[in-house]
C-alpha cells in the first residue's frame, strides 16, 4: 500500500477533500415558559425594615400579603407594588395562608400558636397555647404552617419542635394527630409547609426527608414522592397544580454551626417545582444562589415561601435574603 505524506492529507484537508455536510437546521423553539424578576417590586414603604421572608399567599384580588419577622409582620401589597396596608407583630412569623372564607391564617414558631384573622388582623381563632411548647391537644412545638379543607377543617403541620399533624374541627376542637419523627413512610423529621388540594389531599412537606407525603383526611397515607427535592413551600392553584419550592437533595452538612441541624443548610441550589396531584414533574426552574449580603436581583437565598397570581406571576420570599421577589411569567 502506497504511503501517503501528511503534506498530501493536510492540503487535501485544506481543500475540502474531507470536509463535513453542512450541519441541520435546528428548528428554534421555545422550551417553555420562564420568569423574569420585576426588580422594582414592590414599593416598601422607606420606613420598613424587611428581615426574613418565610411567608407569602396571594389573595382573590391578587393583592399580596407577605408574612416577615419585623413590624408590621403582616404587609400588603398590590399587584403593581403599591403597599395597602399592615398589622401584626410577630418575631416568629412563618408561614401564611388565605383560606376559602378569605381569612388569614399565621403560624408563629416563637409563641407555638396558630392563629385565625380577619383581613384588618383581628384574631378569631388562636390554636394553640401561647408561649407554652408541648405535644398535646392544646400544645405545639413551633408550629410551621396550617391549611383548611373544604368543610372548614383545620390541619396543621407542627413542626420544628414535633413531627406530627394536627387536625381540628372548624371551630378549633381537637379531633386528632398523626406522624412521629423517623425517616419511615409516615413519619415526619420537620413538616415544614402543609396544603390542601380540591378534593381534600393533603400535602407534607416532609423537609429533612427529602419528600412530600400525601394524606386523606383520615391520615392514611397515600402516596410519597422521594428523592426529588428538600421542599420548604407550597401553593396550589385552582387546577391543583402543586408548586414547591426548595433546593435540590444534597448530603447533610459536616462541618460548621449548623453541622447536622437541617438537611440542606445551606442549600446548594435554589429550585421551584410544579407537579400534579399524582407527583408527575410538570414543570422545574432553577433560580442562581445569591451570596449572603451581596443579593442581586432574580437570585434567592434560602428561598422559603412561594405563591402565584392569577397571571401565573410568581412570588418567592427568601430567609437569608430577607425579601420578597415578584417573578414575572413570559411564554
Amino acid at each position: 500500500m502506497a504511503r501517503v505524506g501528511i503534506g498530501f492529507v493536510v492540503s487535501m484537508v485544506a481543500l475540502g477533500a474531507f470536509a463535513n455536510p453542512p450541519m441541520p437546521d435546528y428548528p428554534k423553539i421555545e422550551p417553555g415558559p420562564w420568569f423574569e424578576v420585576d426588580a422594582d417590586w414592590p414599593q416598601k414603604p422607606d420606613e420598613f425594615t424587611w428581615a426574613a421572608m418565610p411567608g407569602v399567599t396571594v389573595d382573590k384580588e391578587d393583592n399580596v400579603w407577605l408574612f416577615t419577622r419585623e413590624v408590621p409582620s403582616v404587609q400588603v401589597y398590590g399587584p403593581d407594588g403599591a403597599y395597602l396596608f399592615g398589622w401584626g407583630e410577630t418575631r416568629g412569623a412563618h408561614h401564611i395562608e388565605i383560606d376559602r372564607e378569605g381569612y388569614v391564617w399565621t403560624t408563629d414558631i416563637a409563641a407555638h400558636i396558630v392563629q385565625k384573622h380577619k383581613r384588618d388582623g383581628t384574631v378569631l381563632l388562636s390554636l394553640g397555647t401561647e408561649g407554652e411548647a408541648g405535644e398535646d391537644e392544646t400544645h405545639f412545638f413551633k408550629p410551621t404552617d396550617v391549611a383548611v379543607a373544604s368543610n372548614g377543617d383545620i390541619l396543621v403541620s407542627d413542626g420544628y419542635g414535633n413531627a406530627r399533624v394536627v387536625h381540628f374541627k372548624a371551630d378549633g376542637s381537637y379531633v386528632k394527630a398523626w406522624g412521629s419523627l423517623g425517616a419511615e413512610d409516615g413519619k415526619f423529621s420537620i413538616p415544614h409547609a402543609i396544603a390542601i388540594d380540591s378534593r381534600d389531599r393533603i400535602y407534607v412537606a416532609d423537609r429533612n426527608n427529602a419528600r412530600i407525603q400525601v394524606y386523606n383526611m383520615d391520615g392514611d397515607l397515600i402516596d410519597s414522592w422521594k428523592h426529588l427535592l428538600i421542599p420548604w413551600g407550597f401553593w396550589i392553584t385552582e387546577d391543583d397544580t402543586i408548586w414547591v419550592c426548595g433546593s435540590s437533595p444534597m448530603p447533610w452538612q459536616r462541618t460548621g454551626e449548623d453541622a447536622y441541624a437541617m438537611l440542606g443548610i445551606p442549600p446548594d441550589d435554589q429550585v421551584v417545582m410544579a407537579f400534579d396531584t399524582e407527583g408527575k414533574l410538570l414543570q422545574y426552574f432553577a433560580f442562581p444562589k445569591a451570596t449572603d449580603g451581596e443579593e442581586q436581583p432574580g437570585e434567592l437565598n434560602w428561598v422559603h415561601c412561594i405563591a402565584l397570581d392569577s397571571k401565573g406571576n410568581t412570588y418567592l420570599g427568601d430567609i437569608k435574603g430577607k425579601r420578597l421577589q415578584k417573578f414575572v411569567l413570559k411564554r
